[in-house]
């Protein structure tokens, strides 16, 4: 399919789940705008990883929009009195909706995508949600997907007047080994991302978090070379 021309606004968060979105995106021709979170969040390790990959990656703009979550908290990943749940990187991710879900976070950080789209007069959204290896977030459902795009184009001008937003999620049906795998074959450098919840200034991983784990264990079933800088 040619997209070429066509605008598209992608969330990139500096993990290696919204590089491989955004590559993929390029890749099929779309003119990138890529839009990242200063949210509140531990680190901001993960928005230095944004910016170098949406510049390596060719966005055609990076924006960083700032917003206080902190003011809200209830999640170990905006309140610094919830520790980040640790275990050893064999050990099996956190079961149920764990402490480092943050409230409705999605769901604004998508409505940020979708009124820069409206203003962008960009009709394709992507995000790197992932429903196999997604840490129990009721936000990273196709069910959610489905229900956000709805209201989008129920709730916009574009919507109202026939130009209907499109929610992409290339990676929501994947592992995490064939997230890494898609990533490399769409010329996306891992090394530059960071997707621990509790990075260091330099954006070493702790190794011990759900994500870590998770993300090791990725390219462990890859039989790739993990390229993450652990502290």
């Amino acid at each position: 399919m040619n997209n070429e021309q066509q605008k598209a606004v992608i969330l990139v968060s500096g993990g290696l789940d919204s590089a491989t979105t955004l590559a993929m995106a390029r890749d099929q021709g779309y003119d990138c705008y890529a839009l990242s979170f200063d949210y509140g969040q531990r680190h901001s390790s993960e928005l230095l990883a944004a910016s170098r990959i949406a510049k390596f990656l060719g966005a055609t703009l990076h924006k960083q929009v700032s917003l206080d979550m902190r003011a809200i908290g209830g999640s170990a990943l905006t309140d610094d009195s919830v520790d980040v749940p640790v275990a050893p990187m064999e050990s099996a991710p956190t079961e149920g909706i764990p402490v480092t879900y943050v409230p409705a976070r999605n769901t604004i950080f998508l409505s940020y995508a979708l009124a820069w789209a409206e203003v962008l007069e960009a009709q394709h959204i992507f995000i790197g949600v992932n429903a196999v290896d997604y840490s129990g977030y009721p936000d990273c459902r196709p069910e959610y997907i489905s229900a956000f795009q709805s209201m989008a184009n129920l709730a916009t001008r574009a919507g109202v007047e026939g130009h209907p937003i499109t929610i992409h999620t290339p990676l929501i049906e994947l592992s995490k080994a064939e997230i890494i795998r898609l990533g490399l074959s769409h010329g996306v450098d891992f090394s530059m991302t960071v997707s621990c919840y509790d990075a260091d200034s330099e954006g070493r991983a702790c190794g011990v978090c759900d994500s870590c784990r998770l993300r090791a264990e990725g390219f462990r079933t890859a039989r790739i070379n993990d390229p993450t800088r652990y502290r």
